[in-house]
């Protein structure tokens, strides 16, 4: 392999490091997949290879939650970036650190607004709607539901409306009743 190639092996590998290591939470594989595509960086097939390579020397870690796998950099990962950092092009730092921004708040969203449910039996779900703020749960409220379109209406309202939710929800519960 050239040396050329090897170049860009490398900086490709430290371009995922510096995406991951900038969202400053974990980050989704579609989440990443998003920026590497939206810019250009590298093809699908190499940038999975990549973070599939970068797990296995243990430079990001892998975590499955909701069916979704979340990265974030290791301590060996973050001395790797820090060491190479300057190989990075300037231009594409400066590309990720714009999209990450945007990145980053959904992130957190999605992180800190949770709505799933599971089946208990046949007729009967159990919905489980969470806030979490800064590793402080607000709000883990568990519902039995009859139906699986009650439990999607329950998760679609919950993501999009938590916040008015909870509120209404205290609001609720500290009005002075007779």
């Amino acid at each position: 392999m050239s040396a050329l190639k090897n170049k860009e092996l490398a900086e490709n590998k430290l371009i995922l490091l510096y995406i991951i290591d900038m969202a400053k939470m974990p980050i989704s594989n579609l989440q990443i997949t998003k920026i590497i595509l939206e810019n250009q960086f590298m093809n699908y097939f190499i940038f999975q290879q990549f973070l599939n390579e970068l797990c296995e020397l243990e430079y990001l870690s892998a975590e499955v939650k909701d069916n979704k796998t979340f990265y974030t950099i290791t301590p060996a990962g973050k001395q790797i970036l820090d060491y190479f950092i300057n190989h990075i092009p300037i231009g594409i730092k400066n590309n990720i650190d714009r999209s990450i921004t945007e990145i980053r708040k959904r992130i957190k969203n999605e992180t800190l607004v949770r709505a799933e449910y599971k089946p208990e039996s046949e007729n009967e779900f159990i919905v489980k709607c969470q806030v979490h703020e800064d590793n402080f749960s607000l709000i883990d409220l568990e519902i039995s539901v009859g139906t699986k379109s009650d439990c999607n209406t329950i998760c679609e309202n919950w993501k999009k409306y938590s916040h008015q939710i909870y509120e209404e929800i205290l609001a609720s519960l500290m009005k002075k009743r007779d």
